[in-house]
C-alpha cells in the first residue's frame, strides 16, 4: 500500500511537516465547522488519505499518508487562490471518485464502528462543498442506505454526521425523494425517540426533516408518523437552534391543510401561542415560524377560535399608508375608550394637569378601582396610538414594512389586549378595505363573553354603529356582522340599542342593494333588540348598564370623579314608531318569499310591532295574512297529502328544525294578532286551521308545535264552531302534541314528581278510550319508558303505568314491544311481592304470551 502510486494523492515521509487546508463552510441555521478533515482507519494503519475536491468558495483539502497512530493534524495557513486553482487543475475527477468510493466502502456494516464514524464524517464534510459534491456522492448506490443505518449507532458523532449528510443531501430537490424512500423518516423517528440526545444530533436530525417536509407528500407521511409529537416536544428544548428547526418543520407541515387536524390534536396550538406570548431573546426565527403555523391554522374557522382562546387575536395588516389618516382625539377631560366620560369636580384638578393625562393615578379608594377589562383597554389604546403616531405600528422585530400590495390579504397575531386596541383603532381610519377587514376580525374574535366585553370597553360599539351608515356596502356588511356577534350578549345588546342602532339597521333593510346575508344579520340584531318578551324581562332586570351598575351612575370616585353612563329609557311606543309602513311592507314580503330563517326573525319583529294598535292597519294593508300562510306552507311540507289523516313526510333534521322555528314564530304572531278585531274578521279561519293541522301532524320538532297547538285551540274557540266535528282540534292537539310531550317527559325527566305527574296525565288521556291515543303512545315509543316506571317508579306512577300498558296489551301487535322492554320480569316481581299493584300486574301478565 505504501509503495502504490495513486493519482491525485501525495505520500510524504512522516518526519516531514504536515500540511492541511482548513475548511470552514457556513450552512443555513448551523454553526461553523473549522476542524480539518483527518481520517485514520484501523484496517489501513500505513495510509492517510487526503481528499482534494473542488469545493464551494474554491477551498482545497490537502491530506497526507502516515504510518503513525491516530491523531490530529495541525493546520497550516491557507494557500493563495492561485495555488488553489493550480491544485484543482492537477486533480482529475476520477481521482476524487476513487477516493470517495473508499469512504463509501468504509460505511459497510462489516467495518469497524470507528472507521464507519470517520468515513461518514468525511462524506458529510465533503458534501458541504456544494451541489457538485453532493452529485458525486449520490453516484454511489447504497450510500444513503448505509448512512441511514448509522442513525442507529451508539456514537453521537456518527449520528450527527449521518443526520448532517442526510440534511445536506435532502436540501437538493432531486435527491429528496431518494432520501425519504430509503427510510430516513422512520429512522429519524427512532433516533429522536431516544431518551438522551446531544444538541447537535437533534439539530441535524430535525433540520433533515425540515428539508424533507418541503415535499407535500412527505409532509403527510411525517404528520401521520409518531414523529409529530416529538417535533412538538422539541419546541420546549433549551437550545434555540433546535426550537427553530422544530418550528420550521411545523411551518412546512402547516402548508398542507389535510394535516391541520393531526397537528391540532397533537397540541401544537398551545405550544406555539406560548412562544408568541413569551418574550425570549434571540427568538425572532421561532416566533416567525410559530406565527406562520398559527396563521395557516387560523384559516379554518374552528381552529381560529382555538388560537384566539389561547389569548391571541387575528389582526389584518393594512399597511403604513392607511394609518396616515389616523388623528388621535384630544380630550379636555379624560375618558375611557368606550366613551364613558370622567366627571370631575372643582377639587379634582391636579396642579400640573396630570390627572387629565394619567387617568386613575389619583384614585385611592380600593372599591373604586377600574375593572381589569377597562384597565387593559386604556393600556392597549395608549400603546397602539403611540405606535401609530411614530409610524411604527406595523414594524415588527425592527424590520422594514412590507410593500403595500402584500398587505392586502395579510394578517398578524397579537396578544388580545393589543389586538383588540389595534382593531378598534383601524375602525377609525379612512381606508374602506382596512375598516371592513377589521370589523370582520372583530366579528371572528367575538366568540365568548370575555372578548365581547373587551371590544365594548375598547370602544368598538360606537365605531361599528357609526359605520352602519357608511357608503361602502362591504363596510356596512362587516360592521353589521360584528354587531350581530356582539349583540349575543344581553348586556351588550342593551348598549347597542342605546346607541340608536335601530334607525340605521332599518334604513339598511330598505335599501335595494341589501344582500340576503346582510339582511339576515340585520334581522338578527333587530330581533334581539325588538324581542316581544323583552319588556316583561326588563321589569325584573337590574343588571349593569353601560358596564356599570345603575346605582353607580350618579356616584363619584373618592369624591372627585364619577363615570357617566347612558341608560336605555326609550319607551316601547317610540321604538315601535321607527318601523314605519315601508319597513313593515318589507318584513311581510320576507314572510312571503324568503328562507325559513329570515321568516322566523321577520315574524318575531312583526310580533313586537303588532303589540301597538296603530300598526295593525298598516300590517293589514300589507297583506300580512298571505305572508303568514306562506310560512305555514313550507317547501318541506309539500310532499304531504291534502288529507289531514295522512302520515307526515320524512323531513331532514336541519330542514325540520328551520321550518319548525319559522312556523312556531308565525303561530305565535297569529295568536297575538287574534286579539285584534280587524285581524280576526279578515283571516280565513277554515284555511288557516287546515294548514296548522297539517303542520301539527308533521315531523317538525316537538317543542316547535307548542305555539301551533295554542294557535289552533284559540282559532277554534274564537270561530264558534268546529271545523270538523268528527275530528275536533283538541283531540288532534292531544294526539300530536300532548301525548308526545308527556312521553318525552316520562323518559327524560330527572324529577320523580314530574315523571309521576306525566304518567298520571297520560293515563287520564288513555282511559278515555280513544283508539288513536293508544296507538300514538305505541308509535312514539312510549312502551319502554313506561316499563322503566313500573321497575323503579313511585306507587302512584307504577299504578298509572300498569293501567296504560294494560290498554296497550289489548292490541296484539304491541305484545312483542312490551316483552322486549323487559316487562315480564318486572311484573313477576310485583306479583310475588304481593304489593298494592299485584292484581294489575297479574292481569297484564295474563294478556301477554308468556
Amino acid at each position: 500500500m505504501a509503495s502504490a502510486s495513486l493519482p491525485g494523492f501525495k505520500f510524504k515521509n512522516p518526519s516531514l511537516q504536515q500540511h492541511q487546508n482548513q475548511l470552514s463552510v457556513r450552512t443555513r441555521g448551523r454553526r461553523k465547522y473549522p476542524n480539518p478533515f483527518i481520517f485514520s482507519f484501523s484496517h489501513y494503519p500505513q495510509l492517510r488519505l487526503v481528499l482534494n475536491p473542488k469545493l464551494r468558495y474554491s477551498h482545497i483539502l490537502l491530506t497526507r499518508a502516515s504510518s503513525d497512530e491516530f491523531g490530529a493534524v495541525e493546520a497550516t495557513p491557507q494557500p493563495s487562490p492561485s495555488s488553489e486553482t493550480e491544485a484543482v487543475k492537477r486533480n482529475s475527477p476520477s481521482s476524487g471518485d476513487g477516493y470517495l468510493s473508499l469512504f463509501v466502502r468504509m460505511l459497510g456494516l462489516d467495518n469497524d464502528p470507528r472507521d464507519r464514524e470517520q468515513a461518514i464524517t468525511a462524506l458529510w464534510k465533503y458534501a458541504q462543498g456544494g451541489k457538485d459534491c453532493i452529485d458525486t456522492i449520490m453516484l454511489f448506490r447504497g450510500c444513503i442506505n448505509l448512512t441511514i443505518n448509522l442513525l442507529k449507532s451508539d456514537s453521537s458523532s456518527a449520528c450527527e454526521a449521518a443526520a448532517g449528510l442526510l440534511r445536506t443531501v435532502s436540501s437538493v430537490n432531486t435527491y429528496r425523494d431518494s432520501v425519504a424512500e430509503s427510510g430516513a423518516i422512520e429512522e429519524i423517528t427512532g433516533l429522536l425517540s431516544r431518551p438522551s440526545l446531544t444538541t447537535e444530533v437533534k439539530e441535524q436530525s430535525i433540520c433533515a426533516l425540515w428539508n424533507l417536509s418541503v415535499d407535500e407528500q412527505l409532509r403527510v407521511k411525517i404528520a401521520n408518523n409518531d414523529l409529530l409529537p416529538a417535533v412538538i416536544k422539541f419546541l420546549d428544548d433549551e437550545e434555540m437552534k433546535v426550537k427553530e428547526a422544530a418550528g420550521g418543520v411545523l411551518a412546512n407541515l402547516a402548508l398542507t391543510r389535510s394535516v391541520h387536524g393531526i397537528m391540532v390534536e397533537a397540541g401544537v396550538i398551545p405550544k406555539l401561542t406560548n412562544l408568541l406570548k413569551t418574550d425570549m431573546e434571540g427568538s425572532k426565527i421561532i416566533r416567525k415560524e410559530a406565527k406562520n403555523v398559527l396563521l395557516e391554522l387560523a384559516k379554518d374557522e374552528y381552529y381560529r377560535i382555538l388560537v384566539m382562546e389561547e389569548g391571541l387575536v387575528l389582526v389584518p395588516m393594512v399597511g403604513a399608508a392607511a394609518y396616515k389618516s389616523f388623528r388621535p382625539v384630544t380630550h379636555s377631560w379624560p375618558s375611557l375608550p368606550d366613551g364613558t366620560e370622567i366627571e370631575w369636580n372643582s377639587s379634582g384638578h391636579s396642579r400640573y394637569g396630570a390627572s387629565e393625562l394619567l387617568l386613575g393615578l389619583n384614585i385611592h379608594d380600593k372599591n373604586s378601582d377600574l375593572e381589569e377589562a377597562k384597565t387593559k383597554a386604556i393600556v392597549g389604546r395608549t400603546q397602539q396610538q403611540f405606535l401609530a403616531r411614530i409610524g411604527a405600528i406595523e414594524l415588527e422585530d425592527g424590520r422594514k414594512p412590507q410593500p403595500e400590495s402584500s398587505m392586502n390579504q395579510g394578517y398578524t397575531l397579537l396578544p388580545w389586549m393589543d389586538g383588540v386596541a389595534r382593531l378598534v383603532l383601524i375602525l377609525g381610519l379612512d381606508d374602506d378595505s382596512a375598516i371592513s377587514r377589521a370589523a370582520q376580525s372583530i366579528a371572528d374574535a367575538s366568540f365568548n363573553e370575555h372578548m365581547r366585553i373587551s371590544f365594548k370597553e375598547a370602544g368598538a360599539i360606537k365605531h361599528l354603529v357609526r359605520l352602519l351608515d357608511h357608503n361602502s356596502v362591504s363596510v356596512r356588511s362587516a360592521a353589521t356582522h360584528a354587531l350581530e356577534k356582539l349583540s349575543i350578549s344581553n348586556d351588550l345588546c342593551h348598549l347597542i340599542e342605546a346607541e340608536d342602532v335601530v334607525y340605521p339597521l332599518v334604513n339598511n333593510l330598505k335599501l335595494t342593494d341589501t344582500s340576503d346575508s346582510l339582511m339576515e344579520k340585520t334581522l338578527n340584531i333587530l330581533s334581539r333588540i325588538l324581542d316581544p318578551g323583552k319588556e316583561m324581562k326588563s321589569k325584573f332586570y337590574n343588571g349593569p348598564v353601560n358596564g356599570l351598575d345603575k346605582s353607580s351612575n350618579t356616584s363619584s370616585i373618592n369624591g372627585t370623579a364619577g363615570l357617566a353612563g347612558k341608560q336605555d329609557d326609550t319607551p316601547l311606543s317610540v321604538r315601535g314608531n321607527v318601523l314605519d309602513s315601508k319597513i313593515i311592507f318589507h318584513l311581510i314580503q320576507i314572510l312571503k318569499t324568503s328562507s325559513p330563517c329570515l321568516q322566523r326573525k321577520a315574524a318575531s319583529i312583526l310580533e313586537y310591532v303588532g303589540i301597538t294598535e296603530p300598526c295593525m292597519d298598516t300590517m293589514m294593508a300589507a297583506d300580512i295574512i298571505s305572508g303568514l300562510n306562506a310560512v305555514f306552507q313550507q317547501r318541506v311540507l309539500d310532499g304531504m297529502e291534502d288529507d289531514i289523516d295522512s302520515q307526515s313526510p320524512e323531513l331532514s333534521a336541519i330542514e325540520a328544525e328551520e321550518a319548525g322555528l319559522a312556523i312556531s314564530a308565525a303561530s305565535r304572531l297569529v295568536t297575538k294578532l287574534l286579539d285584534f278585531e280587524s285581524f280576526l274578521h279578515a283571516i280565513n279561519s277554515m284555511h288557516t286551521t287546515r294548514l296548522l293541522r297539517k303542520v301539527l301532524k308533521s315531523n317538525i320538532p316537538l317543542h316547535n308545535k307548542d305555539w301551533v297547538a295554542a294557535c289552533l285551540v284559540k282559532l277554534e274557540s274564537l270561530s264558534g264552531s268546529h271545523v270538523d266535528p268528527e275530528n275536533p282540534i283538541k283531540m288532534e292537539v292531544t294526539i300530536y302534541q300532548k301525548i308526545p310531550r308527556l312521553i318525552e317527559q316520562i323518559g327524560t325527566s330527572f324529577s320523580p314528581e314530574a315523571q309521576e305527574a306525566a304518567v298520571v296525565e297520560l293515563n287520564g288521556i288513555i282511559s278515555e278510550g280513544v283508539v288513536d291515543c293508544t296507538r300514538m303512545v305505541a308509535a312514539e315509543g312510549g312502551i319502554f319508558p313506561l316499563v322503566k316506571v313500573i321497575e323503579r317508579g313511585s306507587g302512584r306512577a307504577v299504578e298509572a303505568s300498569l293501567a296504560i300498558l294494560y290498554n296497550l296489551s289489548m292490541e296484539s301487535e304491541n305484545h312483542s314491544a312490551i316483552i322486549a322492554a323487559g316487562a315480564v320480569p318486572a311484573l313477576r316481581r310485583i306479583v310475588l311481592s304481593q304489593g298494592p299493584q299485584w292484581m294489575q300486574a297479574l292481569h297484564l301478565l295474563r294478556t301477554l304470551p308468556t
